[in-house]
């Protein structure tokens, strides 16, 4: 720790549709009696109108040069922003969707585009303004850290301890660039933490210490985190260390994108087909604005507040007659799409459905091809389910995400969990109330912040899967047949951050001095390979393979093309992005290779 001085714990919640920010502070906390508080960010909310909220939309909006009047944008610490973040930019775009960047952490999680390139908005005209994912988060974390400076003088944030929150399910390219994107937006000090055990560490802080008393050894949490854009499952388990409880994170479930977005998207085009019902013609760009509006009713009806909320459909000048279009939507429909289409009462043995897929598609996000959540659920607890079990029996279920707030959605999926261990003679699962769901999550970092200085309990988590490298096997040349790969493991399952696993037994040959790619994989099952574990085949099921790494190491001394007898090593860095260390039998050269994409 060098000489500055550190005041306070950053949590930070860069979300798919929303961010926050908590902070606990140092001087005033002790023990587990913990000084909390959230972050209110100045924001543009209408052109010369700045409000301070507790959330920032994860919106980026690029406006003409003359669309908006001069001075219009200014914030407290900027008077003349690059780029327009939070409510304004949502509300801007929901009438210039070309214009509109949105669901950037999706895109930083996607392999298949180049993360560091310019691509965002994807639909915008040939010629318009684009900007990367990368980019765009950068953005995001740097308001924040502008807000943070504007509030708090005395305690700038690049001198404090942040902690910045990922998806469990992210591998380690999707860390890696959001830790780039955090470090071009000025954060130092910096630590990631996933979403669920942030928000397990909220449920722990709220507790104020009756968590020991909530649960017991042998206990198995289940947390489901369905937010704006993604799904993500999680398994943490109670244990025993030293004569006190302890908690283990043991299972991660896959990134499904798949979350409110979806929902909100599905409600719109119900409206558009009430309308064309009624025989008015609803536009495609007019779709996004009913999404908005929506987005909006769909929290009010579920939350009982009302029967039926109006909608309001855009329009641009006279192309329709009379105006903006009108209808309402209700809490039936509501629950029907919503409830039903995105939370159906399975049994758990019904996973999701994969159907054929169309040869051509657009350039996109991959987004989950089965909407029923319960079902990714239901496959998730199977593929986790002990010896002779048909799926994981979890004894206690925490809900984080601003899907989850709505009580029909909670009580609904409580309802089918309950009905899978009922139905399996297993005993009801409790629930932990867990409060705030929007800001559980950055609340929950800056606790585990202040924990990881000694101040409260921590969650043993590390690796959420066990890495492997591929490994070509030696054998004679075959005409139109590849030789097979095996996958040999390089780090296992639970590696901790700022921990080097043993190096792997195996001497392999590494090539030096021309183009290669390493072929990496991940599992989320095989929790208990060791380093060195060498698999011959595997199902789907069992690996995933990962963005692949183009690379051509410096042969030092050596000739282009040699094969250098090397060990493998593996380490996971304080941020938890996983290097791998190819170390020659002879010599002090090492080649290290970071599990990351490098698109350049």
């Amino acid at each position: 720790m060098s000489e500055r001085e550190v005041n306070y714990t950053i949590g930070v919640d860069l979300g798919t549709t929303h961010c926050a920010v908590a902070a606990v502070d140092h001087d005033l906390s002790e023990g587990e009696e913990i000084a909390l508080e959230v972050l209110r960010v100045p924001q543009s909310v209408a052109p010369g109108e700045v409000e301070a909220r507790d959330l920032l939309p994860s919106f980026l909006y690029l406006p003409h040069d003359q669309e908006l009047p001069a001075g219009s944008t200014a914030l407290p610490w900027n008077p003349t922003p690059a780029h327009l973040v939070g409510e304004l930019a949502r509300r801007l775009g929901a009438g210039s969707p070309t214009r509109l960047v949105s669901s950037a952490k999706s895109w930083l999680s996607h392999p298949g585009v180049d993360r560091r390139g310019a691509i965002l908005p994807v639909d915008a005209p040939e010629g318009e303004r684009r900007i990367s994912p990368v980019d765009a988060s950068m953005q995001y974390l740097a308001h924040l850290r502008e807000a943070w400076d504007q509030s708090h003088p005395e305690a700038p944030f690049a001198q404090q301890e942040v902690v910045l929150t990922v998806p469990a399910s992210f591998d380690p390219a999707a860390r890696e660039l959001t830790a780039e994107a955090a470090a071009q937006a000025g954060y130092q000090h910096l630590t990631l933490l996933e979403e669920p055990q942030a928000a397990l560490y909220s449920w722990v802080h709220s507790t104020e210490g009756g968590w020991r008393e909530t649960l017991q050894v042998g206990d198995t949490i289940l947390v489901v985190d369905v937010g704006g854009g993604t799904t993500d499952f999680s398994l943490i388990a109670v244990t025993e260390e030293d004569g006190s409880l302890a908690l283990e994170r043991i299972a991660v479930g896959d990134h499904i994108l798949l979350g409110g977005d979806n929902m909100d998207l599905a409600l719109a085009y119900t409206v558009k087909a009430k309308l064309e019902g009624e025989g008015k013609n609803v536009e495609d760009w007019q779709v996004r604005g009913i999404v908005q509006g929506c987005r909006q009713a769909k929290e009010a009806l579920l939350a009982g507040e009302t029967e039926a909320v109006p909608i309001v459909v855009p329009s641009r000048g006279s192309k329709l007659i009379g105006g903006s279009l009108r209808t309402e939507l209700t809490r039936a429909e509501v629950e029907a799409v919503v409830l039903n289409g995105f939370f159906p009462e399975v049994g758990v043995d019904e996973h999701p459905a994969r159907r054929s897929r169309t040869a051509l598609t657009q350039l996109g996000l991959p987004y989950a091809q089965d909407a029923g959540i319960t079902r990714h659920l239901a496959s998730f607890l199977s593929r986790q389910a002990p010896e002779g079990a048909r799926f994981r029996h979890p004894s206690a279920l925490l809900w984080n995400g601003g899907v989850l707030k709505a009580p029909a959605i909670a009580e609904r999926l409580q309802g089918v969990v309950s009905s899978w261990l009922a139905a399996d003679g297993g005993e009801p699962a409790r629930l932990l109330e867990g409060p705030d769901l929007d800001r559980a999550v950055a609340r929950g970092a800056s606790y585990y912040g202040y924990a990881r200085r000694g101040g409260g309990v921590r969650i043993r988590g590390g690796l959420a899967q066990a890495y492997y490298v591929g490994v070509e096997t030696a054998q004679p040349a075959v005409p139109g047949l590849a030789p097979p790969v095996h996958a040999i493991c390089v780090a296992p399952f639970g590696l901790e951050e700022g921990h080097e696993a043993e190096p792997v037994p195996q001497e392999l040959g590494l090539v030096v001095g021309e183009p290669v790619r390493f072929r990496f994989f991940g599992s989320s099952v095989r929790r208990d390979d060791a380093v060195g574990t060498l698999l011959q085949r595997w199902s789907d099921e069992e690996l995933v393979e990962l963005g692949a790494i183009e690379a051509n190491l410096p042969a030092g001394d050596r000739r282009a093309g040699e094969i250098v007898p090397v060990r493998l090593g593996a380490r996971v860095t304080e941020v938890g992005t996983l290097v791998l260390e190819a170390r020659p039998r002879e010599g002090d050269q090492r080649w290290n290779v970071e599990l990351s994409l490098r698109e350049d």
